[in-house]
């Protein structure tokens, strides 16, 4: 059996996790979080065992409440709207989603028309879409790119969602690029480092391994992304919230299993998961490290001391 790494969880979730956790301390229970802080049941319960509540909608939350947007980043008109119901809000969004919600915002006031590129009904893309509403084209495949139509061809540039594959963004970008010569780019990638580290991490399990276990929620779009990574390459992986989900028919005909996890997953779920495989198959582990990560943000000045 042999463990990727880079896995699990990265820095904007552990920034976005310890937001919650530090406040619940400091303020006391209930912490208001709108949407799930991350995309994962495990981390979302055990917040709620400790005072967290979870809501869609902000007029779910009692005026004056603590309240704390998830790391997928929420539109302008969420803080409006807060700001209208005199929430005390903490903003654990992710650094690397703020970067892309600040170029949205550039360009919008460079009177750009915006390609995002992105799944439409995922949130991080609502939120950053919110930025520049009259502005701004959801682009989720290279047909769509093909189709779209801007009101002026040399005034256009692109964005994209954190967590996408980086094939598929490159062969949007492509269309786009082809279509629109003058179209211009993030001055930094968007697709953020630790999405990559781990879609590198699980191309080089594919030369090695008959099958990839993906720990993650069908809602993490990383997650899914590792899935599709490993399918491009020939090497059947499935996604999996914990061992509970696991069939013992994927690993009938196996003899080198890799196991990886997207940003949102705890690492006792994936040990669970190993200690169970490494016990029922008798099965050595090793760890396949590509590359080291280090990278880690700061919390709100409120909490950080």
């Amino acid at each position: 059996m042999i463990l990727a790494s880079p896995r699990g969880f990265c820095a904007g979730v552990v920034r976005a996790i310890d937001i919650v956790e530090r406040a619940l301390t400091r303020f006391g229970p209930p912490v208001y979080v709108k949407h799930a802080i991350v995309h994962n049941r495990f981390v979302v319960e055990r917040l709620e065992r400790l005072g967290a509540v979870f809501v869609e909608e902000l007029d779910e939350v009692p005026p004056g409440a603590t309240t704390i947007f998830s790391a997928h980043g929420v539109s302008p008109a969420a803080y409006a709207q807060a700001a209208g119901r005199n929430l005390d809000v903490l903003d654990a969004t992710c650094p690397l989603v703020t970067k892309v919600h600040m170029e949205a915002r550039r360009y919008d006031a460079e009177g750009c028309s915006i390609f995002l590129i992105g799944h439409r009904d995922h949130v991080e893309v609502q939120g950053t879409l919110g930025e520049a509403p009259g502005r701004t084209i959801v682009i989720e495949n290279p047909e769509e790119a093909e189709r779209v139509q801007v009101a002026d061809p040399e005034r256009v540039a692109y964005l994209t969602q954190t967590t996408l594959s980086l094939d598929d963004t490159a062969e949007i970008v492509a269309v786009l690029k082809r279509r629109f010569p003058a179209l211009r780019q993030p001055r930094k990638e968007d697709i953020c480092y630790a999405t990559q580290n781990r879609q590198r991490a699980v191309q080089a399990l594919a030369g090695e391994c008959d099958v990839i276990l993906v720990v993650g929620s069908e809602l993490s779009s990383n997650s899914n992304r590792l899935v599709e990574v490993a399918g491009a390459l020939g090497v059947p992986a499935y996604l999996i919230e914990s061992r509970e989900g696991l069939n013992p028919e994927w690993l009938e005909t196996a003899t080198r299993i890799g196991v990886t996890a997207g940003a949102s997953a705890p690492e006792e779920v994936v040990q669970d998961l190993v200690d169970w495989i490494a016990q029922r198959y008798d099965a050595p582990i090793r760890e396949l490290e590509v590359i080291l990560e280090d990278t880690r943000f700061p919390l709100p000045p409120r909490l950080a001391d």
